[in-house]
């Protein structure tokens, strides 16, 4: 089978029990947060049964993904100070970032969040002792207590604020590549998402917005968000910014934006299509 003859988004079915008789089968390989990748190929596949077995890689870990037509797809860990075979080499996931097609970056969070999940819950949290997969789900349970252990996720907002044609934009005060980016926070327990919205704009910016508007989610591996995106419109407030969060915050014209995020992240998806809709007349 031709990995680059393969649609992810038609063929990729997630599972969690790998079968138990293949011909073929596709492996990820994930070393201390980097992915393996071949030295010479266009775009990033992952490795065939030949090239896992030939590899001379040991698995501390595997994890099955689920099926690419008839073959499965698994994720193998290992070991942090090995070395690439030849040929290959590691690369972090954010280097995939507006570099592999989306389903492709989607396909490789996976794999990496499920190696940090199951890392991270090799004992119970409750009374130490040590965990178990389980057999019908994506999970661990303690063998004392029985207390289960599920993939975490953190869901966030994100949102995009407009006043007329302006869009607020902001600047990490953390952010190590200097660009503007959309109003975003983590929900707290006992919010709704509308509230967490409100709330983070309050508290990053000191403004209120109104007619809120959902625009759409993505998976986000850095490190195991659910973004849920938003429009919003200005009601009241002076930019006033949370120095601990932002360095700077402002309204930008539509049509004379300063560096932005890439087009591959959903604050790139909100403020296109808030320009489109500008464009348009629509606003």
């Amino acid at each position: 089978m031709n990995w680059q003859d393969i649609n992810l988004q038609d063929h990729f079915e997630p599972g969690i029990a790998a079968p138990e008789n293949y011909q073929s089968a596709f492996y990820i390989v994930i070393s201390d947060d980097e992915v393996l990748s071949h030295d010479n190929l266009p775009t990033w596949q992952p490795l065939d049964q030949d090239e896992w077995r030939w590899s001379g890689l040991q698995a501390n870990a595997q994890h099955y993904l689920g099926m690419i037509q008839d073959a499965p797809l698994f994720t193998v860990e290992i070991d942090k100070n090995a070395d690439e075979p030849e040929g290959y080499f590691f690369d972090t996931l954010w280097s995939f970032l507006g570099k592999a097609d989306m389903n492709v970056f989607y396909l490789l969070g996976r794999a990496k969040q499920i190696v940090d999940w199951y890392n991270h819950h090799q004992h119970c949290g409750q009374c130490g002792r040590a965990t178990e997969s389980g057999q019908n789900d994506r999970s661990t349970k303690c063998s004392h207590c029985g207390l289960m252990f599920y993939p975490r996720l953190s869901p966030s907002i994100i949102v995009c604020i407009n006043k007329g044609n302006d869009i607020l934009l902001a600047q990490n005060a953390q952010a190590r590549a200097k660009f503007y980016s959309t109003l975003a926070g983590f929900v707290e327990p006992g919010e709704s998402i509308e509230e967490t919205v409100h709330r983070e704009v309050f508290e990053e910016v000191g403004l209120k917005v109104k007619n809120l508007r959902y625009f759409g989610s993505q998976s986000w591996p850095f490190p195991n968000s659910l973004m849920l995106g938003f429009h919003a419109e200005y009601d009241s407030g002076e930019i006033d910014i949370q120095e601990e969060e932002l360095s700077d915050a402002q309204w930008f014209h539509y049509n004379n934006l300063p560096n932005k995020p890439a087009s591959i992240s959903i604050s790139g998806w909100l403020i296109n299509d808030f320009i489109r809709r500008a464009e348009l007349g629509q606003i």
